[in-house]
């Protein structure tokens, strides 16, 4: 059975993917940021699942130090993780930036996931045949790095589109770097029925289980072992093609520059 990390699984996909993988009898690693709720979704997958092997995380994702001190927590706990699934995501907040003038988006969607990365590598890198699935969109579109600094503000769509091409670069470059780790970003279908794309739409065009179904599939399915560097597409129901930019060594190499800029900070 696999030890199975899943960021943002109170509501939505992260929560459906959470019950499955558990009823299937993994470890599962749940996160979210509000103590209570993550305490019941503990007991709600126990008595669903009659799995005991349930634990919670709980960090509030823009701020990049919670996140490096949920790291620390798993590190204590663990030796080794099989599948983190950086599924944690916003699009609406009440907040446009963190406590640093950071836009949301960008903190939570991407610096986020990279940060909780890097700091678990070393346990994944101790599972057998690790898995990273990082959460991407149907909506990408390019960076504006004066966005990324937190030097100017655009819309709430914008920056999610922008967050999800950089997520999903970084995870292009990550399978380049780390050879034996798994990495694949995912569109998990577009406009699910779930709490973000309702406060975000006020619609939706296919059920959640839709996305709660690939995450499940991603992480623990054979026929996705040792595939790395690649696109998901759940629109198309397979592996397709990334915005353009996703592509471009320049454009990655700058990325990876500025993002290690911001960390910095």
């Amino acid at each position: 059975m696999k030890k199975i990390l899943i960021t943002g699984s109170t509501d939505g996909i992260g929560k459906l993917a959470a019950i499955k993988l558990a009823q299937a009898g993994h470890e599962i690693y749940l996160h979210g940021r509000n103590p209570d709720k993550v305490e019941a979704l503990v007991a709600e997958i126990k008595s669903i699942s009659s799995n005991e092997k349930i634990m919670g995380l709980i960090a509030d994702f823009s701020d990049l130090q919670a996140v490096r001190s949920m790291a620390a927590e798993v590190r204590s706990q663990l030796s080794e993780l099989d599948v983190l699934i950086n599924n944690a995501g916003v699009f609406n907040s009440s907040a446009a930036t963190n406590e640093q003038g950071f836009d949301l988006r960008y903190v939570v969607n991407y610096f986020a996931p990279f940060v909780l990365t890097q700091e678990l590598l070393p346990l994944l890198k101790q599972a057998s045949a690790p898995r990273l699935i990082n959460l991407s969109s149907a909506a990408q579109s390019p960076i504006s790095y004066p966005t990324l600094l937190g030097e100017q503000k655009q819309s709430e769509r914008s920056t999610y589109a922008q967050s999800k091409l950089a997520i999903t670069m970084w995870s292009f470059h990550l399978a380049k770097t780390e050879p034996d780790l798994s990495v694949i970003a995912v569109n998990p279908g577009s406009l699910l029925n779930t709490k973000m794309v309702q406060e975000a739409f006020g619609q939706f065009w296919s059920s959640a289980d839709k996305g709660g179904d690939i995450l499940y599939d991603l992480a623990i399915d054979e026929k996705y072992q040792g595939i790395s560097g690649q696109y998901f597409d759940n629109d198309a129901g397979g592996f397709g093609k990334a915005h353009a930019s996703a592509y471009n060594e320049e454009e990655l190499e700058k990325l990876m520059e500025i993002t290690l800029q911001v960390l910095a900070q």
